[in-house]
């Protein structure tokens, strides 16, 4: 390979040792889930956006895995939004409304549903025969989880199973154009109708998790669940021995060792769940675990989820990935922090999730 720049990869900061996940008891992980959400509380979050989104489920499936009440900055939140009106502008605004679908489960109020169907009709309106696009031109990773699981908890709430096909759909179309039948990873996303073969962490979060909330609520979608145990068995295959994925998960030398942890938080959500429905049960929670110990250093004891790299806007070329900042907390590496305790807690303690699952 000519023309690589290593030069941010051999500047990266030293890799945090992992514990050993024998230490990560249901104690440790509902307490270090808690640190989380209140860290996440903490951001003073508001706007109706994908990063908030990811939060409130990651605070919903959190409680529910620790057997907690849910937190009042879940309901808080969304009750102020609607409260105000809802007027989404982009795709990443449809995945808080998973939310509403949540709480219209638990408490039967009609203005959960009502927001549900709002945010359902806007999404109908951009929805034809391909894949939802991210940008006019690009389809990304993102969307399959921001419209893909908000449609699966409507469809619960709803009472609308067709919405759960939609979302099955979608999660296929978008594998179709991102997957590399090649390696079983997938790239972040298209532009101008042309794929970018950049394996990002957080793209391969989205879509494994995506892919477990279709399946959670139609085990019989063979083809998701054929293409997604691809995918983590290719996870697996790549992680490095400390657990956490780079920012570009297939080891590519002008990112490796510049580890990412919400993608890690994310892919290890999904290969807890994923074994949990049967797929490759010993392999996928083995590399769970290893993930979740590598992760684990990374959260502060104010429960900051450390090392989640900014919102990364499609990168044409490897080396782009190398220079995102890393150095804040973001709503997104807090929330895909709880998604991955949350499953851990869940894997440990057997414990099943009522409302969710």
């Amino acid at each position: 390979m000519t023309g690589l720049d290593p030069s941010s990869a051999e500047h990266g900061a030293p890799l945090l040792p992992p514990v050993d996940p024998s230490v990560l008891t249901v104690d440790v992980l509902a307490d270090t889930g808690r640190r989380i959400s209140v860290r996440a509380v903490d951001m003073g979050l508001r706007r109706w956006f994908w990063g908030e989104g990811v939060v409130l489920l990651g605070m919903v499936r959190m409680a529910e895995a620790a057997g907690d009440p849910l937190p009042p900055f879940v309901i808080d939140f969304v009750d102020e939004h609607v409260a105000r009106g809802i007027e989404p502008d982009h795709v990443n605004s449809i995945i808080p409304g998973a939310a509403c679908a949540w709480l219209y489960r638990e408490t039967g109020d009609r203005r959960y549903a009502d927001t549900c169907r709002q945010l359902l009709d806007w999404l109908a309106e951009r929805t034809g025969p391909g894949p939802l696009e991210h940008w006019p031109g690009g389809v990304w990773a993102d969307t399959a989880f921001m419209a893909g699981v908000f449609l699966v908890h409507c469809a619960r709430a709803l009472d609308r199973p067709e919405l759960v096909a939609e979302a099955a759909r979608q999660w296929l179309l978008h594998a179709d154009v991102l997957g590399d039948p090649a390696s079983g990873l997938f790239a972040h996303g298209s532009h101008r109708g042309e794929t970018i073969w950049c394996f990002w962490g957080r793209a391969n979060a989205w879509l494994a998790l995506a892919g477990v909330e279709i399946l959670e609520a139609d085990p019989s979608l063979d083809h998701v669940r054929e293409r997604l145990a691809v995918q983590l068995t290719a996870l697996a295959a790549t992680q490095p021995a400390h657990g956490v994925w780079d920012v570009l998960v297939d080891g590519h030398p002008e990112t490796r060792g510049i580890v990412e942890t919400s993608a890690t938080a994310g892919i290890a959500a999904a290969l807890f769940r994923a074994a949990a429905l049967g797929i490759s049960p010993d392999r996928l929670r083995s590399a769970g675990w290893r993930a979740l110990g590598g992760l684990h250093p990374y959260v502060t004891e104010d429960g900051s989820v450390t090392r989640t790299s900014a919102g990364t806007v499609l990168q044409l070329i490897p080396f782009g990935y190398s220079v995102i900042r890393d150095d804040r907390v973001q709503p997104w590496g807090q929330g895909l922090g709880l998604l991955a305790y949350a499953a851990a807690l869940v894997t440990r303690s057997c414990r099943g999730s009522r409302s969710l699952r």
